[in-house]
């Protein structure tokens, strides 16, 4: 297939990605705004920025005493990372980019994977956060997750699955394990940063709830939650669907598929990626203190991997150095 035919179904798949893991953590902030302490709030919001490597507007978020002043905070926080077309990793942002990655390649995909993804980016046109503000944040956030989830299985059921389908599989893999990697790094980064004396469980817990594992960490484990055990299982559980272990796995997979492609020397680099990423995770993840330290470089490999893909499928050189 053609390499920009190509490109456009990775990058649509990673823009639909990074939608559902954004609108999933909104989705639990618009909940703690109900009855959930000032800390927590801030907390929620911290990570989200660090997440998406983005300055929260007026440079910082201020851990303020007074409930109103959270809610006005929340309120500015809550449209600049739905609605601001400005910044590149709002959700508005995400539909409107992966909607034009389709509309280039609707020769590729399904219609009815293309009615799904228009049908949401045009509901989505047409509101604004002072209309969601006014009556339930968190049920808009949950359509849109939901939106996002009927697209993941429309293209499932209904796409010949060839190159086409591994190339969206391929963006949604990368960005599902650069964002487990990264949401991991953020939760740890913002309680270091918020010099944190005591272990907070309902931090781990929510987080927890946006990898969908909180009844799966309760079953293998207990329901008291302790941060060493949530990094074990969102990391290298292999059997659940949005950890970090299992969609290297899947990339892997999808790469085989594929082929080494027209570049084969990144080809070959980027198997041997991914055979390290997943040897770090399935036999180097340790049962002590170097888990950061081991995360942060699967982090940097998780990121390598989308360079690679780039100059192997999309940006290789017409003809292969000697």
């Amino acid at each position: 297939m053609l390499s920009r035919s190509a490109q456009s179904l990775y990058w649509l798949g990673r823009y639909l990605e990074r939608a559902g893991n954004l609108c999933r953590l909104l989705q639990l902030q618009s909940e703690s705004l109900v009855d959930r302490p000032v800390r927590e709030i801030h907390f929620g919001w911290n990570r989200i920025y660090k997440y998406v490597q983005r300055d929260p507007p007026g440079g910082e978020i201020q851990l303020f005493g007074d409930e109103e002043y959270v809610l006005a905070d929340s309120f500015a926080l809550a449209d600049d990372m739905t609605f601001e077309r400005t910044n590149p990793s709002s959700v508005y942002s995400c539909f409107a980019q992966g909607r034009e990655n389709a509309r280039h390649t609707r020769h590729c995909i399904s219609p009815e994977v293309w009615t799904c993804l228009n049908a949401s980016y045009l509901r989505l046109q047409q509101q604004n956060m002072a209309s969601v503000w006014r009556w339930e944040p968190r049920a808009f956030y949950q359509e849109l997750v939901t939106d996002i989830e009927t697209f993941g299985g429309l293209a499932e059921c209904t796409m010949y699955h060839d190159d086409r389908w591994s190339f969206l599989q391929l963006g949604r893999l990368v960005e599902r394990a650069q964002g487990a990697a990264t949401l991991l790094l953020s939760q740890i980064d913002t309680a270091i940063a918020s010099s944190q004396q005591e272990f907070h469980e309902e931090d781990w817990t929510s987080l927890l709830r946006v990898f969908y594992a909180l009844e799966v960490y309760n079953h293998a484990y207990t329901v008291a939650v302790l941060p060493d055990r949530v990094m074990d299982l969102l990391v290298s559980d292999p059997l659940l669907p949005e950890s970090l272990g299992r969609s290297v796995g899947l990339i892997g997979s999808e790469i085989a598929s594929i082929g080494s492609g027209p570049y084969s020397r990144s080809g070959r680099a980027l198997q041997r990626l991914v055979g390290r990423l997943s040897s770090m995770i399935n036999y180097e993840w340790p049962d002590e203190e170097e888990r950061v330290a081991l995360l942060r470089d699967i982090s940097g490999g998780a990121d390598e991997l989308h360079f690679l893909i780039t100059e192997a499928y999309f940006d290789y050189p017409i003809q292969e150095p000697a």
